[in-house]
């Protein structure tokens, strides 16, 4: 497979935000506890990963990037530097959007999110995706489908990882691995698993 469909397979597996470059690991492990939780925040990051990033690829290249204002007669001029607080911001309002729907159609599932929706907004696997579609100079199509990979991708790992914690809530774990402890190994565990997908395009 080439192209999109590859981008986005790459992006989803083998480049999973949180069990490969281990991004978003505050979230992925506060929210996993429960499938519908999980699941809930899985559909948030695809949604605030399809969105931004593509939206932050338009706002780079018309406004940042070197070149950009050549249009103005001001070729020379380069606001890469701002490329953090744009991005931040342009993830902020993307957050702020999904809150608001969220509240209005989805209250329970809200309520559950509780403090770690807004903290989407400084989620450092979202703002790690416009930061890896700069870097790797993607077009408006790729950006787009990076995103949507990269939100599919971590959707994926917190929905398998919730599903597990469920079950082993009926298990008779040691003291010392309750909690954090055993999904802390959980996590490491499902990393290594996905690092068999690398290991399937290296060869």
């Amino acid at each position: 497979m080439t192209g999109l469909g590859a981008l986005f397979l790459q992006a989803a597996l083998v480049e999973n935000m949180p069990l490969t470059f281990f991004l978003g690991l505050c979230t992925f492990l506060a929210l996993s506890r429960r499938p519908g939780t999980a699941a809930g925040l899985g559909a948030a990051m695809i949604f605030v990963l399809g969105v931004t990033v593509p939206l932050n690829h338009l706002v780079y290249r018309a406004l940042l990037a070197p070149g950009a204002w050549g249009w103005a007669g001001m070729p020379e001029l380069d606001l890469s530097y701002l490329s953090l607080i744009a991005f931040i911001g342009v993830i902020a309002a993307t957050v702020q959007l999904l809150e608001m729907l969220m509240d209005r159609f989805m209250p329970g599932l809200h309520a559950a999110f509780g403090v770690f929706l807004p903290l989407l907004t400084v989620q450092c696997a979202i703002l790690g995706g416009s930061l890896f579609m700069v870097e790797r100079r993607y077009g408006l199509a790729e950006s787009a489908v990076y995103g949507l990979g990269a939100g599919a991708g971590f959707a994926l790992a917190v929905v398998m990882l919730g599903a597990i914690r469920a079950r082993l809530a009926y298990a008779d774990l040691p003291a010392g691995l309750r909690g954090l402890g055993v999904t802390f190994m959980l996590a490491g565990m499902m990393s290594l698993g996905f690092s068999a997908f690398a290991q399937m395009v290296a060869q």
